[in-house]
């Protein structure tokens, strides 16, 4: 596997990525059929242009996750990178791609992004999977959006900020 900078040349290959996760339950915050290639595009060229965006890709050329994050655009948050999502490819999930490419991100921020002093997520308060993951990395709860996620059933769910201060 080879983890590298995504490229303008990953968008179709991380569009299916991303239909392909969000058709899993409790996959994405986004339905499969919420996930077009508008909104993938736009948030590659936003972490590409003021963030981090990486892929881990197969032998085979297959991409199998990628990782992204970006800063606000505003000096008060300059230090910042928000919004991070992670997308692993079902047949990949728990076989540790996930967490080589996670760490392999926040290495990178570390190593070559000094001025970036929080990373930031947020998790479904039902995904405990991911809430220990994160917290595995050094991510720290930093409290509940009471019923902010609208589940398939109707059912209502909070949304679990965490973050990641460099020490």
């Amino acid at each position: 596997m080879t983890i590298r900078m995504t490229s303008v040349a990953d968008l179709p290959a991380v569009v299916t990525l991303y239909r392909s996760v969000a058709a899993l339950p409790g996959g994405l915050a986004r339905l499969a059929d919420e996930v077009n290639e508008s909104w993938v595009n736009d948030f590659l060229t936003r972490s590409r242009t003021n963030g981090l965006s990486l892929v881990i890709q197969a032998k085979s050329g297959e991409i199998l996750g990628e990782i992204h994050a970006c800063s606000p655009g505003l000096y008060c948050f300059s230090h910042v990178l928000t919004d991070l999502t992670i997308a692993i490819a079902p047949e990949a999930q728990g076989q540790g791609v996930g967490r080589l490419l996670f760490e392999t991100f926040m290495r990178h921020v570390l190593e070559m992004r000094p001025h970036i002093q929080r990373v930031e997520l947020i998790s479904r308060e039902s995904n405990r999977k991911a809430i220990l993951f994160y917290e595995s990395l050094g991510f720290r709860q930093e409290g509940e959006f009471v019923s902010r996620i609208r589940n398939v059933d109707g059912s209502l769910e909070s949304d679990i900020p965490m973050a990641w201060t460099r020490s």
